[in-house]
């Protein structure tokens, strides 16, 4: 296979980012302006990883479009980085938080309202959990499930998979070494304690290496996701769950799925699309159409034997178990959630997301075709991504492997100046139900007219 020419790449390379800054002041200003105050420049430092050397300063948002402060508007798949999965200010949602806030008023009170059991029936019909909670964000929701698998099980530590994404939660920036070891995963940020004292890390596909770290019964969960994502779509081989759950049930081993990405398979995730048994359930990010919101849903039978072991123990689940949070379960990321689900991430919404995909990465693999390249593009319902290898990853190790710095840079950077937004830590493009055909024809025209640039 042919690859793309290393000097024409470093030509066009450096004239998209002499374009993009050009056509930016106003961003580039404001960027400058932000980072006398701000950790990075920016209100969270993952905002500071766009391509071109400061990231656009947002003007406004709707459906699947994003304006810039300098009058750009552009064709948005990355979503919020699956935050706006639901589209930006879907009219349901908005118009439910209005309501809500006219009718209800408190944004959060400690109180429940009829809007938390709503929501909860409607996750257990989607995900076949029996019993939910509420975060503030997915991150939240696993660090909590996590203590929750540790109570039941009497057992100390946890397993994931090397370059999973379970947000920020310090068990599991894990990765395996060569050795079968679990080591810290590189740039991890002073965690306080050593990963390899809380955590087993295994290799996605890897049966052999999930044996070895459930083995001796010292692990009470593995979390993992269906599909890894922020690494990088990085899809089961055919019969890997499958195995994994008989893994898991002969060794005492819970089982947790975290779908915050993977919602996009459909309304109920990968869970209720394969098929899967997990003993626990998280989700986040979309379920509220951009307002903040996490939860984690556990199965009867689990919640049966989380009742039993703080019965049988001295475990403070409602004060000081840590399962919590002032503005958890608040009124008014409830009243968003149950609009955005009923309305807008409903059932109905999903094949023509997932049928956008689907032209999306036919259009990508077209273009790969005609240029002979060694590069990959995977779908997961209605999510899509590329990457500058093939045969496509299998494993997370294998996905890190595969990054291609100034390749990358420079596709988002000619995209960003054709007025088109990928997920800025990756080439992952979500479909929204307010995506259209046009939108994805304009990137895969846009992709063919950059790759072939530097072929």
């Amino acid at each position: 296979m042919a690859d793309v020419e290393r000097s024409l790449l470093a030509k066009h390379l450096d004239a998209q980012r002499q374009s993009f800054a050009a056509a930016r002041p106003r961003s580039r200003q404001g960027a400058n302006h932000a980072a006398a105050h701000l950790i990075g420049g920016v209100p969270m430092t993952w905002m500071a990883k766009w391509a071109g050397g400061f990231p656009l300063m947002l003007a406004h948002a709707r459906g699947s479009e994003v304006t810039d402060v300098d009058g750009h508007t552009y064709v948005d798949f990355a979503l919020g980085d699956t935050g706006a999965m639901a589209g930006h200010a879907p009219p349901a949602t908005v118009a439910a938080i209005k309501n809500h806030l006219d009718q209800v008023g408190a944004v959060t009170a400690m109180l429940p309202t009829p809007d938390g059991a709503w929501v909860a029936e409607e996750l257990t019909r989607r995900f076949a959990m029996q019993r939910w909670s509420f975060a503030l964000s997915a991150t939240d929701a696993n660090r909590w499930a996590l203590r929750l698998a540790r109570l039941i099980t009497n057992r100390p530590l946890i397993a994931c998979f090397s370059y999973s994404y379970h947000g920020s939660v310090d068990e599991t920036f894990a990765v395996r070494g060569d050795d079968g070891s679990t080591l810290s995963r590189s740039g991890n940020v002073a965690p306080s304690v050593d990963p390899a004292r809380t955590t087993r890390a295994m290799e996605w596909n890897d049966l052999g290496s999930v044996e070895a770290a459930l083995s001796d019964r010292q692990v009470a969960v593995v979390i993992t996701e269906p599909a890894l994502t922020n690494i990088g779509i990085v899809l089961p081989e055919p019969g890997f769950l499958d195995a994994l759950r008989e893994i898991c049930d002969r060794t005492g081993t819970l089982l947790l799925i975290d779908e915050t990405h993977t919602l996009s398979a459909g309304p109920g995730g990968c869970t209720k699309a394969w098929n899967l048994r997990p003993d626990l359930v998280t989700v986040g990010k979309s379920l509220a159409g951009g307002i903040p919101i996490g939860a984690y849903g556990l199965s009867a039978e689990v919640a049966d034997r989380l009742d039993a072991s703080v019965r049988d123990s001295d475990a403070d689940l409602v004060d000081v178990g840590g399962v919590g949070g002032t503005l958890a379960g608040n009124a008014l990321s409830l009243a968003a959630a149950r609009a955005t689900l009923s309305e807008v991430l409903n059932d109905e919404a999903f094949p023509a997301m997932i049928d956008l995909a689907t032209r999306f990465t036919a259009g990508v693999q077209g273009v790969i075709d005609r240029h002979n390249l060694p590069w990959s593009v995977v779908q997961l319902g209605a999510r899509s991504e590329y990457r500058f290898t093939n045969p496509a990853p299998r494993s997370g190790t294998e996905s890190a492997a595969a990054h291609d710095d100034d390749l990358e840079e420079y596709l988002h950077l000619a995209l960003a100046n054709r007025g088109i937004l990928l997920t800025p830590f990756h080439n992952m493009a979500l479909m929204a139900p307010t995506t259209t055909a046009a939108q994805v024809d304009q990137h895969i025209e846009a992709f063919g007219e950059i790759v072939a640039a530097v072929c």
